[in-house]
């Protein structure tokens, strides 16, 4: 049985890689303002604390421009499938799309790796309040 691809098949994705890639750049949008304030913090100030959660936010910021490539690229693909079907190239189509879906799926592997980076960062702030409010 020959895979089935038509003009709609690449084109469902659209919305969800949309959606994602929003996603991705308002966290990218957030990283940028939360490391502009830390830079005037750490001009005032500059402290190890400041270090670590720079160090940190220059890891997430890397892991959330490595999901953004992966997204658009998914994206790409998706758009040249299109085009290969509509010249009727549907064996190369099948396989792009395919690279297309797997592009996709490492950029979502990405976010959750960036995620569970960012809950382990806050909950040192949280863990750092915590051990305040006992000694106090």
């Amino acid at each position: 049985m020959e895979n089935q691809i038509t003009l709609t098949t690449p084109a469902l994705l659209f919305s969800a890689i949309s959606l994602i890639l929003l996603a991705y750049t308002n966290r990218f949008l957030g990283y940028a303002s939360l490391i502009r304030g830390l830079h005037e913090k750490f001009k005032i100030n500059p402290n190890e604390l400041l270090k670590g959660q720079i160090s940190n936010l220059r890891k997430r910021l890397y892991l959330t421009k490595n999901m953004q490539i992966l997204g658009v690229s998914s994206l790409f693909l998706c758009v040249g499938t299109m085009f290969l079907i509509f010249v009727g190239e549907f064996y190369i189509a099948v396989r792009v799309f395919g690279l297309a879906l797997l592009l996709m799926i490492a950029s979502l592997g990405v976010s959750i790796y960036e995620i569970q980076i960012s809950v382990k960062a806050l909950d040192l702030h949280l863990s750092d309040m915590e051990e305040s409010q006992e000694t106090q």
